[in-house]
């Protein structure tokens, strides 16, 4: 069942404190919310020492409340000339705050003002799931798991050097002290992690013990005179993280939206990559398109699918954004975007997902026809749900700012015919045999040509032609609409319409007959825009997408040491790419994932294999 996200609501005590009416607890002593944080979370889990020097330092949090504890960490981090090269912060949190709310709750904290700015910046959509913001040119990462912590601290995948145990006393919010969410806690701490927290009742104590975790009081903060300070001492031996890769080389292969992303994601954390492309220059072949389509979806089941883009969204706005701020910016428009329902069935189920979901409106709203209308500029015949934040981005500008940014070695004009393992590189071979890349790894993101390179007998995908319909613009209308099929608004002179959607056909040509089927399903969106034009006389473009039987993308470890895959993005290549990267980059590092295990499972590439396995061993399957 879909979870439904409540945000907190701002109330003080007396004193001035912020209190939780729904908890009937303070979110902080008295005394003050940064110092508490720096005596119970840092010195409790002696920081900032303990990351001196370290390349990586990895703290999980049960609770971020206001945001307070990861301020004063990112303020201690940065204060700190012997601070790790890359600090990572992850934090639950059921029911988080607004940014407006930050704002009033962060105003009395001077010291910390120009960080809870950044903050707030970039503080993402009230939406359940893991949002990940970046802070410091990508050495602060700030992880954020917004839903219930007894239910998203199970599907986490990271180990934890430090732990925060915060939240509303025992008395008060039980479930996040209890055994059951201690021992979740436990599986994500790391050999020789510490947590520290300023509870010390009877049963977190014991609950704590029974974790693995030995427990020793000391002196509290302000009127409370005693904190806890623990050490894991597990009783099994721990399934410990991939260590970091002993050489960040790595040899990306294809230069559309999935390799550039995968390039720029690896460069940020200091690898240096090649980029191997077998066309003369980059997004040549989808992402050459004039221009496409971002937003989420949303299910009344709330699917992995729905989850997934809802994921991506989410990162996809923030990253954009930063290349935004950094005057590299990809040319992009968030001028919201239409799904109108093709009928009175998809209408209800619309309205059922909206409401399963709790969405707050500027993420997902059902609007009427009359509203649908007004957002459009143009009359439209039917409703659907309005994406205020979705819009369209022109693919070939995000390839060139992602390439960019990441500094990689280009070689264009030179096709992959081969891979060769050698010890703990890898060669990429030519047509004729030459080896014109090596590196320590590669990555595939080369869509339907990656099975030619790493042959899979489990995974099948298929190349679906879509043809794109250019139009004269369409002057009055104001955003992107969906129906079937898509119309883009005016970009560059020029409305766009499409795509077909062609099962096992190779024809690169641009043809008169995807045009008419573009311009009937242009007429069901926006009645009358296709009369008077001639499909023999229309431009357009050709391009394949690829997809996988359960229309899931294939991202992370393909069979062999050192050999990872990105690709069959089919449609959503715009959407998914950004946060596809981002889960490759953390898997091949070691690092905490950017999105819940079960999302992560579910677009691994071995999910085919593992599910040939199942069945193979299932009752019945045998003769």
């Amino acid at each position: 069942m879909p979870e439904f996200l409540t945000p907190a609501r701002l109330g003080f005590a007396e004193d001035g404190t912020p209190y939780s009416a729904a908890y009937g607890d303070l979110y902080h002593a008295a005394q003050g919310g940064p110092a508490q944080a720096d005596h119970v979370f840092l010195r409790g889990n002696g920081l900032p020492a303990r990351w001196d020097g370290a390349r990586r330092f990895t703290i999980l949090e049960t609770g971020f409340g206001l945001g307070l504890s990861f301020l004063a960490t990112w303020r201690a981090w940065r204060e700190d000339p012997r601070r790790c090269a890359r600090l990572h912060f992850v934090s639950v949190e059921k029911h988080p705050f607004t940014a407006q709310d930050l704002a009033v709750l962060h105003a009395p904290y001077a010291e910390l003002a120009p960080l809870s700015a950044e903050l707030r910046d970039a503080w993402p959509l009230l939406v359940p799931g893991v949002h990940r913001l970046e802070f410091e040119q990508g050495r602060v990462v700030l992880t954020l798991a917004f839903g219930d912590a007894q239910q998203l601290l199970p599907q986490l995948r990271l180990a934890a050097d430090a732990i925060f145990l915060d939240g509303f006393a025992p008395a008060k919010n039980p479930d996040m002290w209890s055994p059951a969410l201690l021992k979740a806690v436990a599986r994500l701490a790391a050999p020789g992690a510490t947590a520290a927290t300023w509870s010390v009742a009877t049963p977190v104590r014991e609950a704590l013990r029974a974790a693995g975790f030995a427990a020793e009081k000391r002196r509290g903060f302000a009127r409370k005179s005693e904190m806890l300070v623990a050490s894991f001492v597990p009783r099994r031996a721990l399934r410990h993280a991939p260590p970091p890769p002993a050489e960040r080389t790595a040899v990306v292969i294809g230069a559309g939206v999935a390799g550039a992303a995968a390039c720029e994601r690896l460069a940020a954390r200091g690898w240096e990559v090649t980029l191997l492309e077998r066309h003369r220059a980059p997004a040549l072949e989808a992402s050459g398109n004039h221009a496409g389509v971002f937003h989420p979806i949303v299910t009344p089941d709330d699917s992995h699918i729905a989850r997934l883009t809802r994921a991506a969204f989410s990162w996809l706005l923030e990253h954009w954004r930063q290349f935004d701020a950094i005057g590299a910016a990809p040319e992009w428009q968030r001028c919201g975007v239409l799904q109108l329902a093709r009928d009175a069935r998809e209408d209800a189920a619309q309205r059922a997902a909206v409401a399963a979901l709790g969405c707050p409106p500027d993420y997902a709203q059902y609007v009427d026809a009359g509203k649908a209308s007004a957002c459009a500029g143009v009359p439209l015949a039917a409703g659907g749900l309005w994406f205020a934040e979705g819009g369209w981005i022109r693919p070939a500008s995000l390839v060139s700012a992602l390439i960019a940014r990441s500094r990689a070695k280009l070689l264009y004009g030179r096709e992959a015919a081969a891979l060769e393992q050698e010890g703990a590189r890898w060669l990429v071979r030519d047509r004729e045999g030459e080896a014109i890349a090596e590196a320590g790894a590669v990555v595939l993101a080369n869509a339907g040509d990656a099975l030619h390179l790493a042959p899979s007998e489990h995974i099948r995908l298929r190349r679906v032609r879509g043809q794109l319909t250019y139009l004269p613009p369409l002057q009055e209308l104001k955003t992107v609409l969906l129906r079937g099929g898509m119309v883009l608004p005016p970009i560059d002179g020029i409305s766009v319409t499409g795509a077909s959607f062609d099962l096992d056909d190779e024809d690169r040509a641009v043809r008169a007959d995807s045009h008419a089927g573009n311009l009937e399903r242009l007429e069901r969106l926006v009645p009358g825009a296709a009369r008077g034009l001639d499909p023999k006389k229309l431009d357009g473009r050709v391009a394949f997408r690829t997809v996988a039987r359960d229309r899931l993308p294939l991202i992370g470890a393909l069979d062999a040491p050192g050999l990872y895959g990105a690709f069959a993005y089919g449609s959503r290549g715009l959407l998914w790419a950004g946060l596809g990267a981002e889960l490759l980059a953390s898997l091949m590092e070691g690092e905490p994932l950017p999105l819940e295990g079960v999302l992560a499972d579910a677009v691994a590439p071995g999910r085919f294999a593992a599910r040939a396995k199942r069945r193979a061993g299932s009752p019945g399957s045998r003769l």
